[in-house]
């Protein structure tokens, strides 16, 4: 199914960002991961990661998952979203055909 240009759009916008392209990174080469480990691998303030990771998840690119270690202390790992995305110019003409269109004022 190809992508609609509402998705694309926000697809595009999650990632230009460098640290979301660095989480998008480090949880592609190392795997799921939990909020606190990533912060600290990634170098940034878990705050901040929560806002990124947000906009990373509203994009489609990663999910989260709260679980229960053996200790009982709930963790909330993040691990990338199956996706592919086919950015050529026909690709485009494609998306862009398919936008919400933007109300008059």
């Amino acid at each position: 199914m190809p992508i609609t240009g509402d998705q694309l759009l926000a697809m595009l916008a999650a990632l230009a960002s460098p640290h979301r392209l660095r989480i998008i990174a480090a949880l592609s080469a190392g795997g799921r991961n939990y909020v606190s480990a990533l912060a600290r691998e990634i170098g940034i303030s878990r705050p901040l990661l929560h806002l990124h990771l947000q906009k990373l998840e509203e994009a489609g690119l990663v999910a989260g998952r709260l679980e229960l270690s053996r200790d009982g202390k709930a963790l909330n790992y993040f691990e990338v979203a199956a996706f592919a995305v086919d950015l050529t110019p026909a690709a485009i003409v494609a998306a862009a055909t398919s936008l919400t269109p933007k109300p008059e004022h």
